[in-house]
C-alpha cells in the first residue's frame, strides 16, 4: 500500500509540481482532469499526470475514497459567478446544509482552486489514511446522515 507522502519528502514536492503542471495545462477546459495537455487548453493530445504517474494517480483514489470520518469534511470548489469566479468551500456533512467557504480567496480559473484543494488535502490526510483497515463494511450506516424512520 502505498503512503501519503510526508511533508517536505521529495516525493511530495514532486507530486505537488505534476499536479501544478497538469491544473496549468488544462486551464480553458471545462472540468477538471490530471493530466497533461500537449499544448494548453487543448484535450486532443494527452500525457503525465494520473497516466504515467502511479504514485500520484494512487494519492488521489485514496483522496477521493477517504470518509470524512477523520473529523475533516470534504472540500469542494464552488462557481460564485458563474464562468467567473470560483471559492474553495467544505460542505457541512448534512444534507441540506451548505457548504461553507474555507478563505477569502477569489479564483478567475476552476484549475487553481482544485490544485489548492490537492494540497490541502494533502496537508490533512495522514500517512496511513485510506488504509483497508479504515473501511467499514455497511451502506446507510446510521452514522451517515441518513434519516431514521
Amino acid at each position: 500500500m502505498i503512503r501519503i507522502p510526508k511533508k517536505g519528502s521529495p516525493e511530495r514536492d514532486r507530486i505537488i509540481a505534476e499536479h501544478k503542471a497538469c491544473m496549468e495545462s488544462m486551464k480553458g477546459v471545462a472540468g477538471c482532469s490530471v493530466l497533461r495537455c500537449g499544448e494548453q487548453g487543448d484535450t486532443t493530445e494527452v500525457s503525465g499526470g494520473i497516466h504515467e504517474d502511479f504514485v500520484l494517480n494512487r494519492v488521489l483514489l485514496r483522496m477521493r475514497a477517504a470518509m470524512p470520518a477523520n473529523g475533516k469534511r470534504k472540500l469542494v470548489v464552488i462557481c460564485t459567478e458563474p464562468d467567473k469566479s470560483w471559492r474553495i468551500g467544505r460542505l457541512a456533512g448534512v444534507r441540506g446544509v451548505p457548504p461553507e467557504f474555507v478563505n477569502d480567496t477569489v479564483y478567475d480559473n476552476e484549475q487553481d482552486p482544485q490544485h489548492d484543494i490537492f494540497v490541502m488535502r494533502l496537508d490533512e490526510m495522514e500517512e496511513e489514511d485510506g488504509f483497508p483497515e479504515h473501511f467499514r463494511e455497511g451502506w446507510k450506516r446510521r452514522d451517515d446522515n441518513w434519516t431514521v424512520t
